[in-house]
């Protein structure tokens, strides 16, 4: 089965319902599609001292590489209040910057607003971004 874009936001929507979030109630999740087709789900698991709290997109690329997966097709995330997509959840710096690690500027990212989604490319989300050379380069 292929997995569209549309099956990769369902599966982002799903993983919202893992989240940890007793401080912001804000849910997230994300799911990771690998180039054999393989999917991965993340969400947001929340700290109290807010700085080891790990984003959706983070815990989606970790347990991916983990299970020794690097070469990625594309992400879609989703987030909201209480559990309802209320808007666009666009992946924060340093989850673009992990996505620099392992992905070239092409790399598609979906993120799901309450109607649908909107397809941007890393490059566009970071642009100039640090990189060892191998995917990100302004070239």
């Amino acid at each position: 089965m292929t997995m569209t874009p549309e099956k990769l936001v369902e599966l982002a929507k799903e993983a919202m319902n893992h989240a940890y979030v007793p401080y912001s109630g804000y849910r997230v999740g994300a799911a990771l599609l690998c180039a054999d087709g393989t999917v991965y789900q993340g969400c947001n698991i929340e700290n109290a001292a807010y700085s080891p709290t790990v984003c959706a997109e983070r815990t989606a690329f970790f347990k991916a590489v983990y299970d020794g997966h690097r070469d990625f097709s594309a992400i879609a995330v989703c987030g909201g209040k209480d559990g309802h997509i209320t808007g666009l959840f666009p992946p924060c710096g340093v989850c673009r910057q992990v996505m620099a690690e392992f992905c070239g500027k092409d790399f598609p990212i979906y993120l799901v607003h309450p109607t649908g989604y909107e397809k941007r490319t890393l490059e566009q989300l970071l642009p100039l971004g640090f990189s060892s050379g191998e995917h990100m380069t302004g070239e």
